[in-house]
């Protein structure tokens, strides 16, 4: 039951949850915070002119005085923070330095994509890692089949040591140019998205499967577990009624980790298969120097990052708010 005490300040209730969302939020703003200062002094430390670099040592000096202008660089550094934090409040991330258009609008007309391949990936991967986990765990359990678990842990382990882009490489020479069943490169139809899908998939499922093979003996080795073995409750129950839930926990916040690790595998996988997405726009522009739009990707990134965090925190927490909310 929630407490009322009186402070300097004066009244305020005291709960855990509220303490909990407090905090939560508390860092989310700092971080945001922190992301958007590193963003805006990306710009800054880069050595040399960024305007110049990116029209060329042969522009016109009135040209780059005048694109130094449009990006408000000939301003002071307080001015061009406090220009640079009202524009963000308002939606607006900048003008791309090669393409001469809105970043917020190159961005918004790219993200999609890598969201159609990250998205799938990512249901993939908890559709193949939680239920091979439990499996291997079960059929391992009490040193069983050791051949076997040998066996898992050595393929999953080789899997999730292999390089995302080397997988992709590998993908494309045996699925599109050994047995031409999938595009090479490029968005078309539904085949297009089998190989890029299949490329973020592969290693973040075997990773995720050795974690949730541990989990799962940690949970068949609790009391409630031996209990409901006494009870004689089919396996099925015990599994999916008992064990599954208590590995609810590990696995919001796994996979949180993967989303966000996803959306940075996108850059390396896009660029593999020539896919339109905001990893392909990220390289293209770092090679263009076109710092604004590597700029805007970056803030898009690392935002994207931050609020996934803070929602698998709070999904956790109502998971398990004992043991989250009150011990955070």
């Amino acid at each position: 039951m929630a407490t009322i005490t009186l402070n300097s300040l004066g009244a305020r209730v005291r709960s855990p949850w509220a303490g909990f969302v407090l905090r939560r939020t508390w860092r989310l703003l700092v971080s945001i915070g922190a992301l958007v200062t590193a963003a805006f002094a990306m710009i800054h430390l880069i050595p040399g002119d960024p305007v110049r670099a990116a029209l060329g040592t042969a522009a016109d000096p009135a040209l780059v005085a005048a694109r130094r202008e449009s990006l408000g660089l000939d301003q002071s550094l307080p001015k061009q923070y406090g220009d640079f934090v009202g524009n963000l409040l308002q939606g607006r991330l900048g003008e791309s330095i090669g393409a001469r258009m809105p970043v917020s609008e190159i961005i918004s007309g790219r993200l999609p994509a890598t969201l159609q391949i990250a998205v799938p990936a990512f249901v993939l991967i908890l559709l193949i890692a939680v239920p091979v986990g439990m499996t291997a765990a079960v059929l391992t359990k009490d040193g069983r089949r050791r051949r076997g678990e040998l066996a898992f842990t050595g393929v999953t382990g080789f899997l999730g040591a292999v390089p995302e882009f080397l997988l992709a490489v590998g993908l494309i020479a045996a699925f599109a140019v050994a047995w031409p069943l999938f595009p090479v490169a490029s968005r078309g139809g539904v085949d297009s998205y089998v190989l890029p899908v299949l490329a973020l998939t592969v290693v973040p499922a075997a990773t995720l499967s050795r974690i949730v093979r541990v989990e799962t003996l940690r949970v068949l080795g609790e009391d409630y577990m031996r209990t409901a073995r006494a009870k004689r409750l089919p396996a099925r129950l015990r599994y999916l009624r008992h064990a599954l839930p208590n590995l609810l926990t590990s696995s919001l916040t796994l996979s949180g980790l993967l989303f966000s690790s996803l959306l940075a595998g996108t850059v390396l996988v896009e660029n593999v298969f020539a896919w339109p997405g905001l990893g392909t726009t990220i390289v293209q522009a770092i090679t263009e120097k076109d710092y604004p739009l590597v700029q805007g990707v970056v803030l898009v990134y690392g935002a994207a990052a931050l609020l996934i965090t803070f929602a698998v925190d709070v999904a956790v927490a109502v998971a398990d708010p004992q043991s989250t909310v009150r011990g955070s």
